[in-house]
């Protein structure tokens, strides 16, 4: 299994699902090796392997046949990375292979050394990430290749290439969903479709999702499967503890035109002109922070507003813990993990109808991500109706504990099973 990130050093849902989904695995008898370009050493290897891909060498004489053709990049305007924060994001430039990554070598034998995130050096460690998954693919003893998101596409690709097993790509996120219809950056829609199209079967993360996959990349319906995400099952209660007296509606995510931050904050106003003791809190950053920084102050609610910048793990737990709704209003949303860990935290939660989440969700208030009206009203209600927050407060906790990794990795089981024998 390829991936990009692992908790627990992770930019977003991605790094999540994969942490899910490989201890469902391990759960349902299979032996999962998950590869990434550079791990830190204190990832959870109890259930599965990881191999770090700055530790192995590569043979210079045969790797460039796994070398692509796209050596050179031109500057765009693109929300390239599914996960990415403010201090992070960069611009793809002009990129030669020699001196933009440190190696060391040995004779014919090649160490690269991975950044691992997502910096300015990000397309040039994907290739360079396809010939360290050759060289891995010729070493180890395996049934099948899964790649998640196009970061890894071309490592799958190449893994194939070499061991003839068949490849599962996972989509969690197109980019379509990350820059929207107008502002297709072409590199990764085709990086995208290439490894859509070389793959035996294509998992695409919700139903949404799907149908993008079919119609927007022309991949054959028969070849794309389903398969909804779930939660990481926990034993630990997340306190309910707040040091303010007004009521607390939070956004958690990426900053990004995909997540819809700008809508948040014109429901925040909806809402503040019926109810000034509500704070609201947008947990994140994002290339968009500047923009919505600007909007608060133009509406002159900057008292009733508040920026964490992005949380990490308990900080995540405290948050919630001080939540009286969550709101995603994402444009599009191939998923959407952070609603089930707020209603797992028994934080009501108000979502957009233009989220996969949507489609395995029922306690749940679900809106158009446009229709801030009909969100600030769902808010208004969940903060001013104890008996309908509670209702969905216990029948939400209910159903984000039925829905278990263990369950989709079954499943995912199966689709390995179909396409090795």
């Amino acid at each position: 299994m390829f991936g990009w990130e692992f908790p627990p050093h992770i930019a977003g849902g991605l790094g999540t699902a994969c942490f899910g989904l490989t201890k469902g695995l391990a759960v349902n008898g299979v032996d999962v090796t998950f590869v990434m370009p550079k791990a830190s050493g204190d990832e959870d290897q109890s259930l599965i392997r990881i191999i770090n891909a700055s530790d192995v060498e590569i043979d210079t004489r045969y790797s460039s046949f796994f070398q692509q053709n796209t050596n050179t990049y031109i500057e765009v305007n693109s929300k390239l990375i599914p996960y990415v924060g403010l201090d992070d994001y960069y611009n793809v430039i002009n990129q030669i292979y020699s001196g933009k990554l440190d190696y060391a070598a040995t004779g014919n034998r090649r160490r690269f050394q991975f950044a691992g995130g997502y910096g300015p050096n990000l397309m040039q460690e994907v290739d360079r990430y396809a010939q360290v998954a050759a060289e891995i693919a010729k070493r180890e003893d395996f049934d099948v290749i899964h790649a998640h998101d196009w970061l890894t596409y071309r490592a799958g690709i190449a893994a194939k290439q070499v061991s003839g097993k068949p490849l599962i790509v996972h989509i969690h996120a197109t980019e379509y969903d990350r820059s929207g219809e107008n502002n297709i950056n072409d590199v990764v829609y085709n990086m995208e479709r290439e490894g859509m199209s070389a793959a035996d079967k294509v998992c695409a993360v919700s139903d949404l999702t799907r149908r993008i996959v079919i119609d927007k990349y022309h991949i054959p319906e028969y070849k794309v499967v389903t398969l909804h995400n779930a939660v990481i099952p926990t034993d630990k209660v997340v306190a309910r503890r707040k040091n303010v007296k007004e009521k607390i509606v939070t956004f958690l995510g990426r900053v990004t035109f995909q997540k819809g931050p700008e809508y948040f904050v014109e429901t925040a106003r909806k809402v503040l002109e019926r109810d000034k003791n509500v704070r609201f809190v947008l947990a994140g950053d994002g290339d968009m922070m500047p923009h919505v920084i600007e909007r608060v102050a133009e509406l002159g609610i900057s008292d009733r507003f508040h920026f964490t910048g992005f949380l990490h793990g308990d900080d995540i737990d405290k948050m919630f813990g001080m939540s009286d709704v969550y709101v995603m209003p994402s444009i599009s949303e191939p998923f959407g993990i952070s609603p089930l860990e707020a209603m797992r935290a028994n934080v009501p939660v108000v979502i957009s109808k233009q989220s996969g989440v949507a489609e395995v969700l029922q306690h749940a208030i679900k809106v158009d991500f446009w229709d801030i009206d009909a969100t600030a009203d769902a808010i208004h209600a969940l903060l001013h109706y104890p008996a309908l927050s509670s209702l969905f407060i216990k029948n939400g906790k209910e159903e984000v504990d039925s829905l278990k990794w263990e369950h989709v990795a079954r499943k995912l089981k199966g689709i390995y099973e179909s396409v090795i024998y």
